[in-house]
């Protein structure tokens, strides 16, 4: 199946603790359908003390999010489902909202 939410796209969390917050995809995990969208979903993580991280203590980082979840933002930055047409030879994701082309 393809990919309907790429890495760098910017999504619209529907569902959970940061509910309507936007942010930029930075990881997907298409096995767990899963991915990290930056500074949503924060969670706190307890490090021990190592040569790269010295201090140690007490850590902020993303949470996975599951891909249900979220939403494309359209150019309106409204959420939007995602098509796939073909545009020549080409096959092109686009905005169900507005009709458009997402780039990626």
């Amino acid at each position: 199946m393809a990919a309907k939410i790429k890495s760098g796209d910017k999504v619209v969390l529907l569902a959970g603790k940061d509910k309507g917050r936007q942010g930029k995809v930075i990881k997907v995990m298409p096995k767990a359908e899963k991915l990290i969208v930056e500074g949503l979903n924060m969670v706190k993580r307890h490090t021990k003390a190592s040569q790269g991280d010295p201090q140690g203590g007490i850590k902020n980082k993303e949470a996975a999010v599951h891909v249900s979840n979220v939403a494309i933002v359209d150019s309106k930055g409204n959420p939007t489902r995602v098509g796939f047409r073909l545009e020549g030879e080409k096959k092109v994701r686009f905005a169900k909202t507005t009709g458009e082309v997402i780039n990626g």
